[in-house]
This record gives C-alpha cells, structure tokens and sequence, in this order.
C-alpha cells in the first residue's frame, strides 16, 4: 500500500515543472538509495529501513509535486532515518547569549547591496564541514566564523581551524545549551576560550566526532580572538549589516523540517524551537524570493553542496513565534522561561561574531 501510494506521488512529480538542481527521482528505489549512499544493514534492520525510507520518500515527491513550490526535497542520508533519529543528530543545544561580550552595536540605516556572498570572495570561506553523529554544531559555526573574520582581518586565505578543540576543550561550567562536547554548548563559551587559548589547525588536531578529553599537546593557535559580538535577539537591520560589511555570522536556527532539503528557497513551517548553529554567509534574491545564505555542517551532500537557502521577508516583515523549550537552544541550566524568536526557522534568535582575529 505506501509503494503504491508513493508511485502515484512520483507520478504526480512528474507532471511538475521542477527547479534547477532537482532531481529525477521517478524510479529511484530503496536498492538504488542502498547503493548510493554505501549502506549495509543485516536482514531485520534493511526491511525496517525500507520502511522508513518508503515513508520519507511519500514526504519527497509530496514536496516535489506542489506546483507553486519554491525549493525542492531530495534523497540524503537521513531519507532510512525516522523524524526522531534524525533531530537526534544534529540536536546540539546552540546560543549565543552567554559569556562577556564587546558591546558593539550595528546600525542598520546605511545602503546595503541586493547581494552578498563571502563565498565569491578567495579565501574567506572553507570547504563545508560535517559534524557527525556528535552535537557539535556550536563548535563548528564557531570554528567557520573565526576563520573567516581571520581571512577577512588578515588579509590572507581562511586558516582550515579545530572544531575538535573547541568541542573538547571549551568550558561550559553553567551548562548553558547543554553539558558540553557533544552533548551542546554556545558559540559565546568558544569564543570566550580561543580569546585566552587561540586555536589551532584541523591537522594538528583533528575531528573524531565525540567529546573527548582536551589534550593541550596538540593544540598549537594559529588564530586568536580579543572579543565577540552579540547582535540584539530579533534584529533583522543588525544581522543584515554584520553579514554585509563584517563577515560571516554565527546563528541560531529551528532546523527540524530540513531533513530533505534538497535545494531552492526553503520557505516551509519551520517553527521557532531554536536548536541548531549554523553559519550565514550572505543573503541575496532568486525571482520573487529574497533568502538568507546559510552554512550548515552536514557535510557538502545535504542540501545545496552544504547549504540551504532560508526565505527572507525583509525589515519589519519577519514572522515570529515562541520557542516554549529554550533548553533545546540557548538556555542554562535551570532556566525554562519561554523566548519570542522571530524570521524564518528563528534565523533572528541568536547571532554572534569574533571580534580582531589575527595571529596569537
């Protein structure tokens, strides 16, 4: 019954007009999805995945046969995943709204460019990260903007950083966005540690996926920070003017329906539990759509080659909702005070940046 019911999904895909970098997925099967993605599992567990994936993919060409759709779902790795163990992965209790800041505040009144991609220009931005099955994505955004905002005040090509020791060595004595490691912390806490103890290179301290213990002989900084910035929760002109003039910023996201995002301007029910950190690296406009450029850290597979595309509504525009678990996001320990996010998957929660990153 649900492969029936999938074919005539996929039929129906097939009379729709699909957008650039959507695939054909009309015969695509479970063997197919097997053989792609280097999958093995023992006889129990390849029928239950046929299952799920059976499942997920009525989601897929569902999404892909609307005819007025502005982005479009594809096959990854999370398409044999349950809704659960995919928020399971990435779940990594993000903030931004702890530790000392450099106040610094942005005004949003200036002339800003229709586009902005730190991509386009060398050296600012490395290749798309993947965090694994550990909830280090704070870790990761912070990593991706000292080595830009490094770039960019250097003059020089972006430094490939540890996540790895930030993930192990950051502090996070008031369990603020979870216990630390791989069980979440805060770019804010990353922040605070590479100010005193700089970070190395990805080569002298590799990624292994799991919190670990800090081992102090690998870590010999490249790159050091004097402070970081805190933009105001909610504000679309302070976000819009850092990414513009300043560089890459690390956020805040509601990431739970980007499970098969494959391309186009996501512009689907995201929610506002905030509980995912990412890097934006621009905004821009694709026809009737303004979007948010946004860095994710599961590997150059998901999404567009590692990005996605999040709808932008503009200044004063922006929908908001309440994140009613803010220990899911930006919380500490203790505190379970519901918080009003706004803008597309609560893109405006949490935003901070590394101030002066240079040599040590």
């Amino acid at each position: 019954m649900i492969l029936a019911k999938v074919l005539v999904l996929v039929m129906c895909a097939a009379a729709t007009a699909s957008l650039e970098g959507e695939r054909e997925l009309t015969d695509y099967s479970f063997a197919d999805y097997i053989s792609e993605f280097e999958k093995e599992y023992n006889e129990s567990d390849n029928t239950m995945r046929e299952t799920i994936f059976l499942q997920n993919m009525r989601t897929v060409v569902g999404q892909n046969a609307k005819p007025d759709k502005n982005w479009f779902a594809t096959v990854n790795r999370f398409t044999d995943w349950t809704h659960e163990e995919y928020k399971n992965y990435y779940h990594s209790k993000k903030s931004a709204s702890v530790g000392t800041t450099k106040a610094q505040l942005l005004q949003g009144d200036q002339d800003l460019p229709d586009h902005v991609d730190w991509r386009e220009t060398d050296g600012v931005v490395t290749a798309v990260k993947n965090q694994g099955g550990c909830g280090s994505c704070w870790a990761f955004s912070a990593t991706e903007s000292l080595e830009s905002h490094y770039a960019i005040n250097m003059n020089a090509t972006a430094p490939v950083l540890s996540p790895q020791q930030i993930t192990s060595c950051t502090p996070n004595p008031d369990k603020c966005g979870g216990t630390g490691g791989c069980s979440g912390s805060t770019e804010s806490q990353a922040f605070t540690y590479t100010q005193t103890a700089g970070v190395t290179t990805e080569k002298d301290y590799p990624y292994k996926a799991q919190t670990g213990t800090c081992q102090t002989d690998k870590i010999k900084p490249v790159a050091k920070n004097a402070g970081f910035v805190e933009l105001t929760p909610n504000s679309y002109s302070e976000l819009m003017t850092a990414v513009a003039t300043l560089g890459p910023v690390s956020i805040g996201v509601a990431a739970e329906a980007w499970q098969f995002y494959g391309g186009g301007v996501f512009d689907d029910d995201c929610g506002y539990d905030m509980d995912h950190g990412v890097n934006l690296v621009g905004y821009g406009i694709d026809g009737d759509s303004k979007y948010w450029l946004v860095r994710n850290s599961w590997g150059g597979s998901w999404g567009e080659a590692g990005y996605i595309r999040l709808v932008r509504y503009g200044d004063g525009k922006e929908t908001c909702g309440m994140d009613t678990t803010p220990g899911d996001g930006d919380a500490c320990a203790g505190d379970n005070k519901p918080r009003k996010y706004c803008g597309q998957c609560a893109i405006l929660s949490s935003s901070s940046y590394p101030t002066d990153v240079s040599k040590p």
